[in-house]
Order: structure tokens, then sequence, then C-alpha cells
């Protein structure tokens, strides 16, 4: 087959692993020793390892000022950090925590340089003035496995209300100078958690394989990050410190990272389209949006593609993931593409119920306002879906999850 042109944009460097959490306070040496620290509400303060992290940022004379982010980030909280520590000498910003936590700190590290409004550069809803960089070096611990941010170069903002909004503050610099992916921070999340989040990273690696966009080299790596949830998701929705869950932890911990590193270079799809709406005009986290739109999402791309496009490459693509959802080795090699097409719908689902993942209707969305939700879910990751979708199949997609 032959290779096409593709082109890479910057990564972090990684380190990745159980316990690297340890290495954290050395390398923060390596920008300086005035840190921002920006963390959840509590888990930080809670957990296991902060007495030890605190007690070597004490030898190493590092001094710390800790903001906390409790909810999705704004553009006030944003703002409101970049004033309160503009002048405070910061050498480098460090987020650990979720999603959440990481676009805070990713847009705080990009602005406290210079002092402006994140409204400044918000794609879509701010001024459109050109962000030129460069950002605070950036430190980025995700103690979750579902955004992937710890990789990329977006920081997601929003305003959730009936003229809501979830957009980018978006450039090169703002990619974190370091990721460190501990699978052990995972032990505070929660069945739900994981869950969500869990089903957030299998849509990335998912939509980023199927994406228009899609190279050799993302393939690569989506099909990597797959095989880890195929391996590891259920065991780490399951819980506690047996080995079949520290191993699902692990392979979480990786999936996710691989998940952000592939959107990144080469974009989303549908269920994302749709989660920029969705997550703007009705208070549902994210990753529930992505595990209650999945399944659905993927039957009715495989359906409008067979339909109009039954040569598109995307559908031996979903094929290919079926076939990795099966155990029986045999059946893999005798199974055709319609039937692997099917089984993968059909697991989705399956996991879709067994995870308990929530209903859009649980959130207060309606019919009534399923146009101004598809009016709004045609952005950049809707660009990259790998079929163009009319507006009656999206809206099957959402009275289907209703």
């Amino acid at each position: 087959m032959k290779l096409n042109q593709f082109e890479i944009s910057i990564l972090p460097q990684i380190i990745f692993g159980a316990g690297t959490i340890k290495k954290l306070p050395e390398k923060i040496t390596n920008y300086g020793k005035k840190v921002l620290l920006i963390t959840g509400d509590s888990s930080l303060s809670k957990s296991d390892y902060w007495t030890q992290l605190q007690s070597d940022f004490f030898d190493l004379k590092i001094e710390l000022i800790v903001f906390k982010v409790s909810d999705e980030p704004s553009a006030k909280l944003v703002d409101q950090a970049v004033s309160k520590f503009q002048y405070s000498s910061i050498e480098v910003v460090v987020g650990i925590g979720g999603g959440s936590v990481l676009d805070a700190a990713k847009a705080i590290a990009g602005l406290l340089p210079f002092g402006n409004s994140i409204m400044d550069h918000l794609e879509g809803v701010g001024k459109g003035i050109e962000y030129l960089g460069s950002a605070l070096p950036f430190i980025a611990v995700p103690t979750t496995a579902g955004t992937g941010s710890e990789a990329t170069k977006n920081a997601v903002i929003s305003e959730r209300g009936e003229n809501g909004y979830k957009k980018s503050f978006r450039h090169e610099t703002l990619v974190p100078k370091l990721a460190i992916v501990d699978s052990e921070l995972l032990i505070s999340c929660s069945a739900a958690q994981i869950a969500a989040n869990g089903m957030d990273a299998f849509t990335q690696l998912i939509e980023s394989y199927v994406s228009t966009k899609a190279n050799h080299f993302t393939d690569a790596l989506a099909l990597d990050g797959i095989k880890a949830v195929v391996e590891g998701f259920i065991f780490a929705w399951q819980g506690g410190n047996t080995k079949d869950a520290i191993f699902g932890r692990n392979k979480m911990a990786y999936a996710s990272l691989i998940s952000g590193i592939t959107l990144a270079q080469v974009g989303l799809g549908s269920v994302h389209g749709l989660a920029s709406p969705l997550g703007a005009f009705f208070p549902i986290p994210h990753g529930v949006v992505c595990g209650t739109l999945l399944a659905e999402a993927t039957r009715v791309n495989i359906t409008a593609m067979n339909q109009r496009e039954p040569k598109n490459i995307a559908l031996e693509k979903y094929s290919h993931i079926g076939k990795m959802l099966l155990e029986d080795e045999v059946l893999k090699s005798k199974i055709t593409q319609q039937k692997s097409l099917d089984y993968l719908v059909q697991v989705l689902h399956e996991w879709t119920t067994m995870l308990k993942i929530p209903k859009l209707s649980n959130y207060g969305v309606t019919k009534q306002k399923f146009d101004k939700i598809i009016s709004e879910c045609r952005g950049s990751s809707m660009q990259t879906n790998p079929i163009v979708l009319l507006d009656n199949e999206i809206e099957v997609i959402l009275n289907k999850r209703l």
C-alpha cells in the first residue's frame, strides 16, 4: 500500500508508567522553581502520594502556589487566574488532575506571560486576535484516563447555558513540555468516572482511526490504543487492587494518552461534533456525551456509508475494529465485513448498557432542542467524520440516545 504524505505536529516529552509521578519534582527544576500548581478540588491533597511530593518539593526548594479548578474551565476562571498570578514570577505551570484541570492549566500557562483575556484568542467566540506565544512551560499529569489533553495543543473552554459554547484556545506552544502519565493515579477514580472517561478515550481512538485525515502513522497508534482498550477497559472499570484491575488501569492510561496524540494530529468525528453543543447547552460531562453517543453514531456512520459511499475506506476500518473485539480467532478469519460491522455496533451498545452510561434526557435534553444542537454541531470535529451526515441522520443519533 502506498504511503501518502502526512505531517505530525509537536508532541510533549512523555514519561509513562506506574509510579512515574515520583519524577515530577526533579523534572520541574528543569524549568524553574516558582510553580503554579493547578489541581482539582481535593483529590490531590487527599492522595497517598501528596505527602511525599510535598517533601520532595521542599528538599528541592520548589515554591508552590496552588490554584484549584472544580469544573470545566470557563473564560472567566482562566482570566481570573491570569490576573491573580501575572505578577507572581511564575516560571512553570503544573496541572495535576482530569481533563478540565489540564485544559485550565494549559490556557493559563499560555496567557500568563501576556496578561490578556482568553477571549482575545478563543476560536469562534473570541475577538479573533492571533495568539503568537510563547506559553510558560507546562507539565501535565493526568489523574483520569479519558481526554488525552496531556498530548494536545488545545485547551477547551466552556460556557454553559442557552447561549453557551465549548471552544478551543489552540497553539503549538500550548503543547505541554512534559506529560507524566502514571496509571497509579487512576486508583481514586470511581467506576462511573472510569466508564465515562474510558468511553471518551475509546471514542477518540475510533474517530481518529476513521478520520478523513488519518494516515499510516496515526492508524498504527490508534489501533494500538484500541487494542489497549479491548484488553483493559472492563478490568479497570471493575476496580479494586487486583492484578487485573492494575493491568486494566495501566492499559487505559496508555489508551488515553494515545487518543490525545491521534486526535491532535488528524481530528475526530460526529460524536465530538455533537459533544460541543451538548456540553455547552446542557450540564453533561464530556465523557458521558461520548459514551452515550458512540454506539449509535458508529451505526449511523456505517449505514450512511453503506448507502452512499460503499467503497469508503472507513467501512474496512470499522470492520477491523469489530474483528479486534472478537475473542474467537477462527471466527475472525471467516467473518464477513458486514457481520464484523454489526458486531462492532453490538458490542458498543452492550458496553454502553453495562457501564450504565446515562441518556441525554437525564441532563435536560429534549426533542425541542434538536434543531439548535444540530445547527451548532458542524465544527472542526464533524469536518473529519468519515462521511458527511445529513441533518436527519444526526437527529437519529440524538433521538436514539434521548
